[in-house]
């Protein structure tokens, strides 16, 4: 079987929460933890691959991916693309 090699820019925030960094992924619905912004990246990375990994082994990749929005152009995936990230206020009752 022929080995596939997927590249793509993915979009990840990473919040602080508390002591400890959260990295997220709206493009895989994928997230982990790190006690530091490097080691969260690092841990995104492989979780990332992971998931790939899987879902390869699987022969799922049409389907998860285009389950979470990407879009197939000719044999190769895009990821969903943010357009706007910002701080939204939102008045709540209490």
């Amino acid at each position: 079987m022929k080995k596939m090699k997927i590249q793509f820019n993915l979009p990840v925030t990473i919040l602080k929460e508390g002591k400890r960094f959260v990295a997220y992924s709206p493009a895989l619905d994928l997230s982990t933890s790190g006690k530091t912004f490097k080691e969260t990246q690092k841990r995104f990375v492989e979780a990332a691959m992971i998931f790939f990994e899987e879902i390869i082994k699987k022969k799922t990749i049409d389907e998860v991916l285009g389950d979470l929005g990407w879009k197939k152009s000719k044999k190769e995936w895009q990821p969903p693309v943010v357009v706007s990230q910002k701080l939204e206020t939102i008045n709540c009752c209490a």
